[in-house]
């Protein structure tokens, strides 16, 4: 159990409270659906009351050492009934990529091309760095092995390994003691014959297998092996921890109601992806690198329904969280990319186009060898978090807030929790003294919330101006814990006109997972050259093959219903090295040369094209499809009554009253002046003077600036 310190109730339906998808059923004939995202600070949980149909929040203190204990723990206090599925976003992944606490991986590939992991490509992020340290291969030298075989490039088999070639390999390799092998050889993705021969060898060897075909058959071998080779280094850590939870969640639901012969089964376990649709546990703990921005994706997924209730259809959306920001744009609908890099080193499956920075609310401040104040990247985390929870000893941004009047002690979790201020003041004045700095308590927490603030600009800038998308034609959809503190100083340095601060601001990745969809992306290359006419017949064929993959993958997990299929491919002017995304239809030559001159400023109309990769997404609608952009549903009796409480905040050097509203007591529609500053259970919205808010239909807060 938590201690007493931290805080562990939820919020009450009265206060956050929405209806129901299926609001009409009279009874909960389905298990509770139940969807928990796991940060840097805090884990977060929501769900539907089956009582009142009404969505419900729980946050608690995230467990780093073990993350399923604070879930197990959230878990107890919210149901009962051991009959809940649990829908899970997870940081596992992306931690132990971007700590290098994965699994001893091998790598067996094309002999002759062992090294084309730490070779990569000749693109240099820093043209005249002469001290740029290159990003070490997650597999060294030693445990990658060749083998003598060849592929052509349309799929003839040149040349096999012999029976004696793969004993030798077998016997290589159990020598090498690896804990996950990665499979990956030229052209596999044309004909996966010869892999699938090393696989059947290997598999006696009784380690997880990442096999390059099954998990992204596409050409580009440095991108494809790369992509193997970090599912196989995370395969052990995921297989372990989420094994770990589905023992923990089954040990939980027996102790709160013991089984019976024909009681319910053990609780259902769905993993986000970073495509932004779930899957199924196997699934994820099978091909984890499909989850490496697991937590995140729900974000956006949830920022952009949003931001659709109120209508508004683009968007950024910022995460702030207790560790980092993740921000991503998102034009009309969200779409995915294929060149993401994590940690620095490529994914080539589809994933959020999201940008991370290490800039958080648990973010320390420190003094560089110059004596310059920097913030971040390193973070408090939940353990020992920052100097105001109680426990932490160096200040953090959050801290910096507390300091700035923007956060209120005793506002902090709807007042479940108290900051501790007077904690605050001395541990920061004697960090300070130690470090001879002449700064005050106001200067030095105005200066840490302006460093962190740049850091977040520039990784807006990234995913708008960078790519040729114009921040003040958006609206900035601000939530995590952290995000409605900072967000209208950014807009206003930005330019953008409106912030958004959705319901349940700080839950509301978790709120975007219990809306998700279930996904899965099948992709082949083929790279086929056409001049006018589109191979309808050949595309035709290859979709079907890929339609019949999904539907079977489909029934293995036993999700009922039939998926609706959406075929997309990637095209190029021959001889280009990078291509464009279009959805297949009878005008997809038009559409790429349409969609060429607006990216890019030309097109040739009489240039050969090529069709490079065809991409099928296959989805199954979400049972709670709308729940990210239902209204909220307050009692009446609240409305109307506003806090009168004023105080001194910080804004631009200089102390303004301000107004400090509950969220729970603003009027709907009635416009409000800032400076002001709202609080809520999940988070705190600092708005400055000048600035104009109101709470919409949707119950966003919508703040004009």
């Amino acid at each position: 159990m938590l201690s007493q310190s931290r805080p562990t109730s939820e919020v009450s339906p009265s206060s956050e409270c929405y209806p129901n998808s299926f609001a009409a059923m009279p009874t909960r004939h389905r298990p509770l659906r139940i969807a928990i995202d796991t940060g840097g600070t805090f884990t977060d949980c929501v769900w539907i009351d089956p009582a009142t149909r009404c969505q419900r929040l729980l946050k608690v203190f995230s467990t780093p050492g073990d993350p399923s204990q604070a879930i197990v723990e959230a878990l107890q206090k919210i149901t009962a009934d051991a009959d809940f599925v649990l829908l899970h976003g997870t940081t596992v992944g992306t931690n132990t990529l971007l700590e290098r606490k994965g699994a001893r991986a091998a790598l067996v590939t094309t002999a002759g091309f062992e090294d084309a992991i730490e070779i990569g490509r000749q693109a240099r992020p820093n043209l005249y760095d002469f001290f740029f340290d290159r990003v070490e291969p997650l597999v060294p030298k030693e445990l990658r092995f060749g083998i003598n075989e060849r592929t052509a490039a349309d799929g003839e088999i040149l040349t096999s390994p012999t029976v004696q070639e793969l004993g030798f390999l077998a016997g290589q390799l159990s020598a090498a003691h690896p804990q996950s092998i990665a499979i990956s050889l030229l052209f596999s993705f044309a004909n996966p014959h010869n892999e699938e021969t090393i696989a059947s060898t290997l598999k006696t060897l009784g380690v997880p297998l990442s096999i390059s075909h099954q998990i992204l058959p596409e050409f580009r071998e440095y991108e494809r092996t790369s992509t193997v080779v970090i599912n196989a280094y995370l395969q052990p850590v995921m297989q372990t921890y989420l094994e770990n939870l589905a023992k923990s969640c089954a040990s939980a639901a027996q102790i709160q109601k013991p089984r019976t012969p024909k009681g319910p089964a053990a609780p259902r376990i769905y993993v986000m992806q970073s495509s932004g649709g779930i899957t199924a546990l196997e699934t994820a703990a099978n091909q984890p690198v499909r989850t490496v921005l697991s937590g995140p994706a729900g974000g956006v997924v949830g920022a952009a329904s949003s931001a659709r209730a109120s209508g508004f259809r683009n968007i950024i959306a910022f995460d702030m969280g207790g560790t980092s920001t993740d921000v991503s744009l998102v034009e009309e609908e969200i779409t995915t990319a294929t060149d993401a890099k994590i940690a620095g080193l490529p994914i080539g499956i589809p994933m959020l186009d999201i940008h991370t920075v290490g800039a958080g609310g648990g973010s320390l401040a420190r003094f560089d060898a110059a004596g310059v104040l920097r913030v971040g990247p390193e973070s408090a985390g939940a353990d020992p978090g920052p100097i105001c929870y109680g426990r932490g000893t160096q200040p953090t941004v959050t801290d910096a807030n507390l300091l700035l009047g923007r956060l209120q002690p005793t506002r902090f979790l709807g007042g479940d929790f108290t900051l501790d201020l007077d904690r605050t003041r001395a541990l920061t004045r004697e960090w300070l003294k130690k470090r001879q700095s002449s700064l005050t308590l106001d200067q030095f927490a105005a200066g840490m919330i302006r460093i962190v603030n740049s850091t977040m600009e520039k990784a807006i800038r990234v995913v708008s101006i960078e790519r040729g998308r114009d921040p003040r034609q958006f609206a900035l959809v601000a939530f995590g814990g952290a995000g409605g503190l900072h967000a209208c100083a950014l807009a206003q340095s930005l330019r953008i006109p409106r912030v958004i601060i959705p319901a349940l601001p700080g839950a509301l990745s978790a709120l975007g997972i219990l809306a998700s969809d279930v996904v899965k992306d099948y992709s082949r290359t083929v790279l086929w050259r056409v001049s006018r006419d589109i191979p309808l017949l050949k595309l035709s064929h290859e979709f079907a093959a890929l339609e019949k993959k999904a539907a079977k993958d489909f029934a293995a997990e036993s999700w009922s219903g039939n998926p609706g299929f959406k075929r997309s491919a990637d095209l190029r002017y021959r001889g280009q090295g990078y291509e464009l995304n279009l959805p297949v239809s009878r005008t997809l030559l038009k559409d790429f040369e349409k969609e060429h001159q607006r990216r890019y400023g030309y097109s040739h109309k009489n240039r050969e094209l090529e069709i490079v990769t065809l991409r099928l997404r296959a989805t199954l609608k979400s049972e709670n499809p709308h729940v990210a952009a239902d209204p909220l549903v307050r009692h009446q009796s609240k409305r109307g009554k506003v806090d009168s409480q004023r105080i001194q905040v910080l804004f631009d050097s200089k102390k303004q009253v301000s107004n400090i509203y509950s969220r729970d007591d603003l009027t709907p529609k009635k416009k409000y002046s800032g400076p002001a500053i709202i609080t809520e259970y999940s988070a705190t919205t600092v708005i400055p003077p000048t600035c104009r808010f109101k709470i919409d239909k949707a119950e966003n807060l919508i703040i004009e600036l």
